[in-house]
């Protein structure tokens, strides 16, 4: 029953329309983060991002303007951790909006020690749900493709948060391949993240976003968005770290199915 409801699943999936050569060209040339990939790990993107685009709805928010090419844009970018995780890994949610700039967001806080509920609004320039959509601000995507290699790119930061629920809860650990203990990620990834807090706590400059000691899932999501945009930063600053990374996200190219 599972096999037949699994395969009239696959059926029920529009189709996805292949991203033309044009398209294609100009998507390369505007990110600078897909460009070092080789031949056939482009080839793969292209076909992922083409899936993306078909399998998400994507909304322009308050003004925003959301042509063929920036959908393109953000298919390609979101679709990079897919290299290696395949397809699956950007399952269980449709939707993308995109805002002009930040937004605004209405949040409620509840003080577990009095009880006392507050609301406040916060201005946010990404965000992911776990089985909701994917936020995003166009002016902050226009910054990273601006400055492709200053160790941020909202559209992974928010895209490894998604990964991250995939493992159960938004925690800072995302499902995980065989070979890569569970217990080694979470032992590493503490560490690193208890030294970047106390570097943050004591007012030292950091070369990881500071954003990253906010919370484990936030650090999580800077690492993989640095990783991705800068490497080297992640290697120097956390070796331990990027190792797990470089396990997690580069595994031979061409294994990972789409």
């Amino acid at each position: 029953m599972f096999s037949l409801l699994r395969r009239l699943g696959e059926r029920l999936r529009p189709r996805p329309h292949p991203i033309d050569d044009l398209s294609w060209e100009a998507t390369l040339a505007a990110c600078a983060l897909l460009r070092p990939l080789a031949g056939d790990e482009r080839q793969r993107l292209r076909e992922l991002a083409a899936l993306f685009l078909a399998d998400k709805q994507f909304s322009a928010l308050a003004g925003a303007e959301l042509d063929e090419s920036r959908r393109l844009l953000i298919a390609a970018q979101a679709c990079l951790p897919a290299l290696a995780l395949g397809y699956d890994c950007l399952r269980g949610w449709r939707q993308v909006l995109v805002y002009p700039g930040e937004f605004r967001v209405r949040r409620e806080h509840h003080d577990e020690d009095t009880g006392v509920i507050t609301e406040g609004d916060d201005s946010l320039i990404g965000e992911a749900w776990e089985h909701g959509p994917l936020v995003l601000s166009w002016a902050d995507i226009e910054q990273d493709l601006a400055d492709p290699h200053a160790g941020f790119n909202v559209i992974i930061h928010e895209i490894a948060h998604k990964l991250d629920m995939r493992g159960g809860g938004s925690d800072g650990v995302p499902p995980l391949p065989p070979g890569l203990p569970r217990s080694e990620w979470k032992r590493t990834f503490q560490r690193a993240y208890d030294g970047h807090c106390d570097a943050v706590d004591a007012g030292k400059e950091t070369a990881i976003d500071p954003y990253a000691a906010e919370s484990p899932d936030e650090f999580f999501a800077c690492l993989v968005e640095a990783w991705y945009s800068n490497a080297q930063l992640v290697e120097t600053e956390m070796p331990a770290v990027a190792d797990l990374l470089q396990r997690l996200f580069r595994p031979t190219p061409g294994t990972a199915a789409i």
